[in-house]
């Protein structure tokens, strides 16, 4: 195999589908061959971008004899199986973290690979970094003296605790948190120490999904490994970004940021007592801007392709297919041995913990089936599942389309129903459809290229509205957006009477998507009696929304935003409950047939009053800079030249300066025809707008 290239095959298509591609890509010896995704649309996606073929079926692509690699890209609780065939097939393999859901798991794959001659290797990828191998160099080199203490911290907000989605995999049990994030940790103390001694696990920060289903944010282990004592720190909450690495020495202590790639080592020095402080500082200092720079080069001169999480995937997959090509032993940071110890490991700190701690709760019991009259499409969103919920509120069974069956509804078994339906399928949707009503169509996709938009966005809208005429259904009501708006004049008043801009090729692209939705969608109306009523919520606020909400500004992180624009305008916020209701009144209301309706709430807070409230009710600042649109128009100008002619990307827009000026709301917004059409009344008291929007809205997670 050392004078060919090994042919890599892609199994699930995914956002870390993405990741793997680009470093394999970037590997000596190695060419991506195939896609496989039972989604026909995201494995044509891919696949397409490739320029490799495409299957949905595992069983085909081993028999295309096309691979002698695949990477399993999953959701996790299918690695085991199909490492297994793929492995039985005579394929070598790399899983995504967790390689399984178990160590019993992990070994039966390692065992499979040992039966059949070839390789399991586990995706642990922060090992990949060029920053960890110079640790390891210094520790095997004793430059840190006699380690005795290591700790490993993952603190990064899980916004799908607080803000949904809930039926992904992550959150269906427990132990999927740990299963999820402990293996970075864990691997890198296999890895440098060996297996350890679980001791303790402390969980706190809980949180309760739909139907009281508690999840623990924080997550506390103690261990040992021979003489050096382990600390893992998981932590789910809004908080600062600290994924980190300490090893604390005799001679040193090293600090590995594992999401930025920087290493910085603290050492003591032989001066006197007086210049002892200040050279420790200027050591440190000089590391810190030595790290930085080096980073920011990199950047540069590689244009954004060697981000530290790039450089992950690309220094695990040197690792693994180096050693692939020349038959030499495999690298141990991702070799099966290395995952079975950490899975391993992962077992022990579960068995620390109570079984009703692990335990997810149990749905409600079902006493009756729904008769659902209406339809959410996107009702696991935001929007979707406070909308399901009103609708329930006011005695109406509901079926919502989901990706899956798991849906956010556990406590409604009798009133919600949650359906599997791809939105490429018209016929399935047109099924689905029977015997209902009303049809909310919350769906969204934000992509890259017009031609995406119009396949995914576009594309999809419009067939959910030929299956709502197909059958029979008495009115749709499609969610736009207020972005399509050229919001970017001070003076001008905003209205539904306010046509979009003309020319739209210069919009950003979720903008510009959504405008043609609704052309194509009120084209229907007009030409086919499409019961159609469109709804553009504002900036959407309340219990269950996001801290970092980008209609905002630009975050960086928990602590930081730059707002869009001077941050003194006041801001078409709307609080979620009101959007739920906004929409019942567009499905119920006789005359909304035919009508746009822009849901923003009573004129009450600037970005900076935004802000201000969050620290005056919850005691929490957070550092807030303005942001000068033109100079974000001129740098997002510059970054689109690079793609373009530097990274030969195609079919990008590039959004003119009203589009950045519009992400401001500049423009005000005039309320008064769904209050006097609807009898829609959004919170007009800005008391208790703040106390819902901010103080009972548990932004931070605790």
């Amino acid at each position: 195999m050392a004078s060919s290239k090994i042919r890599v095959g892609l199994i699930g298509a995914g956002y870390i589908a993405s990741w793997h591609a680009d470093a394999l890509r970037a590997t000596d010896g190695v060419e991506i061959t195939a896609v496989c995704d039972p989604s026909e649309a995201a494995a044509k996606a891919l696949a397409d971008g490739l320029g490799v073929q495409r299957f949905r079926d595992v069983t085909e692509l081993i028999d295309a004899g096309l691979c002698d690699a695949v990477h399993i890209l999953t959701p996790p609780h299918l690695h085991h199986s199909i490492a297994l065939q793929c492995l039985r097939g005579g394929l070598h393999v790399l899983v995504e973290k967790p390689v399984s859901t178990s160590a019993a798991e992990t070994a039966e794959i390692e065992a499979a690979a040992q039966e059949h001659g070839v390789r399991f290797h586990a995706g642990h990828n922060f090992m990949g970094l060029p920053s960890y191998g110079r640790l390891k160099t210094m520790l095997e080199k004793g430059d840190l003296g006699r380690v005795s203490i290591a700790e490993v911290h993952w603190c990064l907000p899980l916004a799908p605790l607080r803000s949904g989605p809930f039926g992904i995999w992550l959150l269906r049990e427990p132990k999927n948190l740990l299963l999820e994030l402990g293996p970075h940790l864990m691997g890198f103390i296999v890895d440098l120490f060996g297996t350890p001694d679980i001791q303790s696990v402390k969980l706190s920060k809980p949180i309760d999904l739909p139907g009281e289903d508690t999840r623990h944010q924080a997550w506390r282990i103690m261990a040992k490994v021979g003489a050096v004592d382990v600390t893992l720190t998981i932590s789910m909450v809004e908080t600062i970004d600290d994924r980190s690495l300490t090893l604390r020495g005799s001679s040193g202590r090293a600090r590995l940021d594992f999401a930025s790639d920087t290493l910085v080592i603290e050492r003591e020095n032989a001066s006197d007592l007086v210049l002892n402080p200040l050279r420790k500082q200027l050591d440190l200092s000089w590391q810190h801007l030595r790290e930085g720079i080096g980073n920011a080069v990199t950047q540069v001169a590689s244009l954004n392709r060697k981000s530290a999480y790039a450089l992950s995937f690309q220094g695990m997959s040197a690792a693994i297919y180096g050693p692939l090509r020349k038959n030499t032993p495999a690298d141990p940071r991702f070799s099966g041995q290395s995952a079975v110890a950490v899975m391993t490991a992962l077992d022990h700190v579960l068995k620390q913990l109570p079984a009703d701690t692990l335990a997810a709760a149990k749905p409600k019991a079902k006493t009756r089936d729904p008769k659902p009259t209406a339809m959410v499409i996107g009702g696991t969103g935001f929007i979707g599942r406070a909308l399901t919920r009103a609708l329930v509120a006011k005695g109406q069974d509901v079926r919502v389309l989901s990706r899956g069956r798991h849906g956010p509804f556990p406590d409604l078994p009798d009133q919600v129903e949650t359906v599997g339906v791809s939105l490429y399928d018209k016929a399935a949707l047109v099924k689905a459809m029977q015997g209902i009503d009303v049809v909310y169509n919350l769906a969204r996709s934000l992509e890259g290229t017009w031609d995406d938009a119009l396949e995914h966005d576009v594309g999809v809208a419009v067939r959910i509205a030929e299956a709502c005429q197909e059958a029979g259904v008495s009115r749709l009501v499609y969610t736009g957006t207020i972005a399509s708006y050229d919001m970017s004049t001070p003076t001008q008043k905003i209205t539904e009477d306010t046509a979009f801009p003309k020319d739209m090729t210069d919009r950003n692209m979720y903008a510009r998507s959504k405008a043609e939705c609704e052309r194509r969608l009120l084209d229907m109306h007009r030409r086919d009696g499409l019961p159609l009523v469109i709804a553009r919520p504002g900036i959407v606020v309340g219990h269950g929304g996001p801290l970092q909400h980008w209609g905002i500004g630009r975050w960086h992180g928990a602590g930081a935003v730059r707002i869009w624009g001077s941050g003194l305008n006041i801001l078409p916020f709307v609080l979620i409950d009101d959007v739920a209701e906004g929409l019942i009144l567009m499905g119920d209301h006789p005359d909304a047939v035919g009508q746009s309706y822009n849901l923003v709430g009573e004129p009450m807070l600037s970005a900076q009053g935004y802000f201000d409230a969050i620290h005056t009710t919850l005691g929490a600042r957070i550092r807030v800079s303005t942001g000068n649109l033109t100079m974000f128009w001129a740098a997002d100008a510059v970054k689109h030249a690079l793609k373009v002619y530097a990274l030969r990307r195609r079919g990008l827009t590039r959004p003119s300066l009203a589009d950045w000026k519009s992400r401001a709301h500049l423009s005000p917004f005039v309320n008064t025809k769904p209050k006097a059409d609807l009898g829609w009344r959004p919170e007009p008291d800005k008391t208790r707008f703040i106390d819902k929007a901010v103080a009972k809205a548990n932004l931070f997670g605790f």
